[in-house]
C-alpha cells in the first residue's frame, strides 16, 4: 500500500484507518490531517499514524489522499491542494456525498484521478458496504490501492457509472438508517406488549443479527427464506399480509426513489 493521507478525521477515516491497521498496513504510511486536535492526536495514539493540522504537509506526504470532510469543505480543501502542491502523481478517494469528479477537479485546476467512494456506517465495524467509481484518468494500480483501502472496511462493488453513486446511496448508504426505523418500531412494540426495554432490544437486535447471518450463510434467494419460515395460515403469513395490505414494497421503493432524488438535488446544489 502507498502512503496515505487522511484529510479529516471523522467517524469514517477512523473506521478505514482501523481496517488499515489491521489489515496491516505501516502506521507510519498514514497521516490524518486536521484543524481541530482531539480527534488526529486520539488517532495517532490508539494506532500510531502520523498526524498534523496542516492539509499541505499531509498532502505532500502521501500518494493517496482520502478526502473525509464533510460535503460544504471539500471543494475549499481541493482548492488549497491545487494551489498549494503539485497534485499531478496523487489519487484522490472522495467519501463525500454530493460531491461530483467535475466538482472535485474543478476545485483542484486540474483532471486528477479520482475515485468516489459511498461508504455506510457499519464500516465502523469492518462490515461496511461501499461502492465505488473510478474517473477516468484512474490507472489500473491506483483503482487497486483504493479497492484495498475500502476493502479494509468491508465489501466493494464498482460502478460504471459516477450517477450510479446515488443508487449506492439508497441502496446501502442510507440503508442501515432503514433497518434501524424498522428494529426501533419492533422495539417500542415489543416494550408495548410487557418486555422490559433490555429484553426488547435483546429481542430484536439478536433476532436482525440471525437474519442477517442467515442471509449472508445462504446462497439460496432471500424470498426462499422468507418462504421458509412463512406457514401458509399461520402467524409470520398473518404479519407479512398486514405488511403488504399497509403498502411495506411501495413504501420501500418511495423511501429508496426519496434518497436518490435528495443525493441529485445535493450534486446540483454542491
Amino acid at each position: 500500500m502507498k502512503k496515505i493521507a487522511f484529510i479529516g478525521s471523522g467517524n469514517m477515516a477512523r473506521a478505514i484507518i482501523i481496517g488499515l491497521v489491521n489489515s496491516g498496513v505501516a502506521a507510519s504510511d498514514i497521516i490524518v490531517a486536521n484543524p481541530s486536535p482531539e480527534k488526529r492526536i486520539q488517532l495517532a495514539h490508539e494506532f500510531g499514524v502520523q498526524q498534523t493540522d496542516d492539509n499541505i504537509k499531509a498532502s505532500e506526504f502521501a500518494d493517496i489522499i482520502v478526502l473525509s470532510v464533510k460535503p460544504h469543505f471539500i471543494c475549499d480543501v481541493c482548492q488549497q491542494l491545487g494551489n498549494g502542491i503539485d497534485i499531478s502523481a496523487k489519487l484522490f478517494v472522495s467519501v463525500a456525498a454530493g460531491t461530483t469528479v467535475a466538482q472535485i477537479q474543478q476545485a483542484l485546476n486540474t483532471q486528477s484521478p479520482v475515485v468516489r467512494v459511498m461508504p455506510n456506517t457499519p464500516s465502523q465495524l469492518g462490515l461496511g458496504m461501499s461502492g465505488m467509481y473510478a474517473s477516468p484518468e484512474v490507472n489500473e494500480a491506483q483503482k487497486a490501492a483504493s479497492d484495498k483501502l475500502m476493502s479494509a472496511v468491508g465489501k466493494v462493488i464498482w460502478l460504471a457509472t459516477e450517477d450510479k453513486i446515488n443508487d449506492i446511496i439508497a441502496v446501502a448508504g442510507s440503508a442501515p438508517a432503514y433497518f434501524f426505523l424498522f428494529m426501533e418500531a419492533m422495539e417500542t412494540q415489543a416494550k408495548t406488549l410487557g418486555f422490559t426495554p433490555e429484553e426488547s432490544r435483546m429481542l430484536v437486535q439478536q433476532t436482525a443479527l440471525g437474519a442477517a447471518q442467515m442471509v449472508e450463510h445462504n446462497s439460496v434467494a432471500i424470498s426462499t427464506l422468507r418462504e421458509n419460515v412463512t406457514s401458509k395460515g399461520g402467524t409470520t403469513f398473518a404479519a407479512l399480509e398486514q405488511f403488504r395490505k399497509d403498502g411495506i414494497e411501495q413504501m420501500v421503493s418511495n423511501a429508496m426513489n426519496a434518497a436518490i432524488s435528495r443525493a441529485e438535488e445535493m450534486a446540483k446544489n454542491g
